[in-house]
């Protein structure tokens, strides 16, 4: 068990962005469901996704900074990283919100991460928080960041208790907001930005105390708040592989949802028709000018929260006039990354002249350069996942774009994908592509689902049909033991060879082509008819044919093909149909 940490140092900073990315990802559904203040337009949870995605994606890059190192990066190089990360990563009107408050406790938190700097930390970032919007509404995130703060305040010295006092601050809040706004209680839900900061302080806690806490909103009888929970879009159809549903393949055309605008805080409370436009950038502007900004884009719209400093701000309005408000950026200094989302079109783009998007396509991530160009051969585009680097949302997002399709089917082919690909599912179909995710949990199931694929047939069948063929195929890979360490099979010693089948340690061999051939006789022994064999690039072709032999002495019926996988973190990957 890690040792559990006495302060916030670089190292529970980096604890806190996973634990809470994952967080999200287990809830981001959830919460684009709830989200329905002032519109319902259903990404809360993926915008706050996306936020901590790029901040935790900065924390990462100081670490693999230190990496030639003995030390860890310093406390203030961790939470500066998490802050500007969250910055410049920012979606909608919450996630722009968030970034603010780890802004706000960054500050704090480089000068210390004990519990009087924590209890200062989240004082700050509650305080900043507020300041950024520009007609701050009670019932919502500022609200639970409010009463989280104060809730953690006094002269305990213990960090556990601090953290954990916040937290139960935040879900008492949160499960007062529907009393706080009306458009809430009238639909018998949370707020959706609030239940994302949960999500975040329960991270927190779970680093500091190495436990997770009680998941939802407490009521004045301490239990869990219900809120309730609709699936977009219509029924879901096709068949579930590990255990997932397919997420998009609906039987009512595109999922519900809008534009990366979740709910404004400072809209009227009747939930009425607001501005057309969302208008994002990033700026470059001094403070002086900022102030100014601020004062012309409250004139123009609402929704209005400026986030940022040092130089380097995140600016986030809804206008009627979107060429007014980039204007008013460039007037105040250099704005980039510049995001427009027309609400009655709910989608969101940059503008560019494109040829007619094609009617389907395919997008899959591969662990190797081999299977890319295979891949490319059947006519999917790519994401190639190099060894310990997993791509992030983004990267699957502009895959989606490129694929430059009406209707998209995503493989992901690793089941630590699976929040990721869903968050990037969630923020295409924002832009208007129908996206459905097949979550496949190894490249071997992705060749079997883009083998079958056929652009001309239905959607929804077609989906069934990728979803089917994957989940019919068991998949195993070969990796090199880098410790000595416990496993289903039994004890294993550093450079071993470890058979995992499934997911799990089945064979702990001494050689490449020994585990492999128990690997193959062990997955065979429930039956098949065909089985898949992709080689790393150190692997030559000698094992290939020998394992071939291998299977067809053993199993006459069943065939063998093989694939070169190039650069990849396996040695060997096998599929067995």
């Amino acid at each position: 068990m890690p040792q559990l940490p006495d302060d916030l140092d670089a190292v529970a900073v980096r604890t806190w962005c996973s634990l809470a990315l994952e967080a999200l990802g287990r809830e981001r559904a959830e919460i684009d469901a709830i989200n329905v203040y002032p519109i319902a337009d259903g990404d809360t949870g993926t915008n706050l996704y996306l936020t901590v995605e790029s901040a935790a994606a900065a924390v990462e890059a100081v670490f693999a900074a230190h990496e030639t190192g003995t030390t860890a990066p310093a406390t203030a190089d961790a939470v500066r990283a998490m802050a500007h990360g969250a910055l410049i990563g920012a979606r909608g009107n919450s996630g722009t919100i968030l970034a603010q408050l780890l802004r706000g406790m960054a500050g704090v938190l480089a000068d210390g991460g004990d519990a009087a700097h924590l209890r200062l930390a989240l004082t700050s970032a509650a305080d900043a928080a507020r300041q950024a919007v520009a007609h701050p509404v009670e019932g919502t995130v500022l609200t639970v960041a409010a009463e989280a703060a104060e809730a953690a305040r006094g002269e305990d010295p213990d960090l556990r208790t601090v953290v954990t006092a916040a937290y139960e601050g935040a879900r008492a809040a949160l499960a007062r907001t529907p009393e706080q706004l009306a458009v809430l209680g009238r639909a018998g839900v949370v707020d959706a930005g609030g239940r994302g900061l949960v999500a975040v302080l329960g991270a927190l806690v779970e680093t500091v105390t190495g436990q997770a806490p009680v998941r939802g909103p407490r009521t004045a009888s301490g239990n869990a708040a219900k809120t309730p929970v609709t699936v977009d879009g219509g029924s879901v159809v096709g068949l579930p592989v590990g255990g997932t549903p397919v997420e998009g393949a609906t039987a009512g055309g595109l999922p519900a949802g809008g534009p990366s605008a979740d709910g404004p805080l400072d809209c009227p409370e009747d939930g009425g028709a607001g501005p057309a436009f969302e208008v994002i950038y990033l700026l470059e502007a001094r403070d002086e000018q900022v102030a100014r900004l601020r004062t012309r884009l409250d004139a123009l719209g609402d929704s209005l929260v400026v986030v940022g400093g040092d130089g380097l701000w995140h600016v986030h309005v809804h206008v009627d006039d979107a060429g007014a408000a980039v204007e008013a950026g460039v007037e105040a200094g250099r704005p980039y990354r510049i995001r427009i989302t027309h609400f009655a079109t709910e989608s969101g783009h940059d503008v560019r002249v494109q040829a007619e998007p094609a009617q389907r396509a395919v997008v899959v991530v591969v662990p190797g350069d081999g299977l890319a160009g295979l891949c490319t051969e059947a006519g999917a585009t790519t994401v190639i996942a190099r060894p310990g680097e997993p791509p992030a949302s983004g990267e699957l997002v502009d895959a989606i774009r490129r694929a430059h399709a009406r209707e998209v089917v995503l493989l992901p082919n690793d089941a630590a994908l699976r929040h990721t690909a869903a968050a990037a599912a969630e923020q295409a179909r924002t832009e208007g592509v129908r996206v459905a995710l097949v979550p496949t949990r190894a490249a071997v199931q992705g060749i079997a689902a883009l083998a079958v694929h056929e652009p001309d047939r239905g959607f929804d069948e077609d989906v069934v049909a990728m979803t089917a063929a994957a989940g019919a195929t068991r998949y195993a890979e070969l990796a090199v033991a880098e410790r000595q360490s416990w496993t289903m099979a039994g004890i294993c010693q550093a450079g071993d060879i470890l058979g995992l089948i499934d997911g799990d340690v089945a064979v702990i061999g001494a050689d490449v082509p020994g585990t492999a051939r128990t690997v193959l006789d062990r997955m065979l022994a429930a039956g098949g008819e065909l089985v898949t064999l992709v080689l790393g690039e150190d692997v030559p072709d000698t094992l290939a044919d020998a394992l071939e032999e291998h299977v067809r002495e053993g199993h006459l019926a069943v065939d063998t093909v093989v694939y070169r996988g190039g650069h990849q973190r396996a040695p060997l990957l096998i599929g067995v149909e």
